[in-house]
């Protein structure tokens, strides 16, 4: 089982940390929004479904929980687990509601050691009342709070998650290996390398979700310069990007940092793409080919690939023969981004824009209207019908979905999670 490291988010710039920690190798992000607990409001329910929509890894959101409301809220708005702190202190209950509802694996309850007379028959209560997961907090006032989370852990068999301020790989390393928690979670706000930290708790042989090659670069078959090239691809768009070549020290930066590395003919020396212009490529998956020499990278591209400052290296056209590209989750995408820009930008005469100015009753009555008609033209013989119909469905359900915030990316997600 992977020890997991959970960097916290600042508020100020809460959006680009976590695109940030998407890519540099974080399990997990933590949205403690604890302006909301101060000033006695809801979480930010928007931030929370903005910074869902932008990356791949779970979300844990904290601040503002007096409810159980909250805690939908905050699962629906794309968060995996909510963490509570002074709302399971005030009203114990709350602990108990929210995990039978939504499971109790989805449901981390804070324990501040500093505060707490006696955290370890606090955490055996928690764990009563359905916690799955336990945070627990300390400062420097706490100077055995490596024993008490060890009899913590002894006592309770939840999950464990710890704190700490460190920003470098070694401390890390420590206060994992001395506590044998589950998870650490980063407070310090810096943006940190956690790739490097989890490069520290390996080489302690702590277990990391790091990436590891199931061949050696010497079994490749390289060119006479010992190098092999690799083409690059978005990882979500499946778009080509560029071309370089690797060698063997490239290919193990690579994955031992988790940023594209290549070789450089012409300079003759090691590149990680992005050093300069800040257009880093975040590795996601690594494949050889059949021959053994060829590799094909997925990243996650910041900025621009090419050189010249164009999203791809290949955007120069020789010979072309038309075809049908039509990508079915593209054009949904496209459609949906027309609408939303009539929404942003209305245009005088469009129907787009009727449906919006009339408001959210008119729309829905839209919806169902059109849903009516595929039930009809379903009862004919004549498939065309039922085509035009559906089409005519999904374009009223896109207006739905822009004016209530939903998007594409909600709905595959949603789906991928049934599967």
């Amino acid at each position: 089982m992977y020890k997991k490291i959970i960097p916290c988010l600042d508020l100020e710039n809460a959006l680009e940390m976590a695109r940030f920690y998407n890519d540099a190798g974080a399990d997990e992000i933590a949205f403690f929004d604890s302006k909301a607990t101060k000033e006695g409001r809801e979480a930010d329910i928007a931030a929370i479904k903005e910074i869902c929509k932008n990356v791949d890894i779970p979300l844990i959101a904290c601040g503002g929980v007096r409810r159980l409301e909250d805690v939908k809220k905050m699962l629906y708005a794309g968060a995996s687990k909510v963490c509570m702190k002074s709302a399971a202190l005030s009203t114990p209950e709350l602990v108990t509601e929210a995990a039978d509802r939504f499971g109790s694996e989805r449901i981390i309850v804070t324990i501040d050691l500093s505060e707490c007379e006696n955290p370890v028959e606090y955490a055996i209560k928690l764990k009563a009342l359905g916690a799955g997961e336990l945070l627990l907090l300390h400062n420097n006032k706490v100077p055995d709070y490596i024993d008490i989370v060890k009899e913590i852990r002894k006592q309770v068999a939840l999950p464990v998650i710890v704190s700490t301020y460190a920003t470098d790989g070694e401390s890390v390393a420590k206060m994992l290996k001395d506590t044998n928690a589950e998870s650490v979670s980063l407070y310090n706000l810096a943006q940190m390398d956690v790739m490097e930290m989890k490069q520290c708790c390996v080489q302690e042989n702590i277990p990391m979700n790091t990436f590891e090659s199931s061949i050696q670069f010497d079994d490749f078959k390289t060119n006479s310069d010992g190098l092999i090239p690799c083409v690059v691809q978005h990882y979500k768009t499946g778009e080509v990007l560029m071309m370089a070549y690797m060698n063997k020290e490239s290919f193990e930066n690579t994955i031992r940092t988790g940023r594209m590395t290549y070789w450089s003919r012409s300079r003759q020396e090691l590149w990680v793409k992005g050093e300069t212009s800040g257009h880093f490529q975040f590795l996601k998956s690594l494949s050889l080919d059949c021959d053994k020499d060829t590799l094909l990278a997925k990243v996650s591209q910041i900025g621009a690939a090419c050189h010249t400052g164009a999203r791809s290296c290949f955007f120069t056209n020789l010979v072309k023969k038309e075809y049908d590209d039509t990508n079915p989750l593209k054009v949904f995408e496209e459609e949906y981004d027309i609408i939303l820009d009539r929404k942003e930008n209305p245009k005088e005469g469009s129907y787009t824009n009727y449906l919006f100015d009339k408001g959210i009753d008119k729309i829905l009555k839209k919806v169902g209207e059109e849903a009516t008609e595929i039930v009809i033209a379903a009862k004919n013989p004549d498939s065309d019908e039922l085509k035009y119909e559906i089409s005519d469905f999904l374009y009223h359900m896109m207006v739905l979905m822009v004016e209530r915030g939903v998007s594409w990316d909600d709905i595959t997600k949603e789906l991928a999670d049934r599967r």
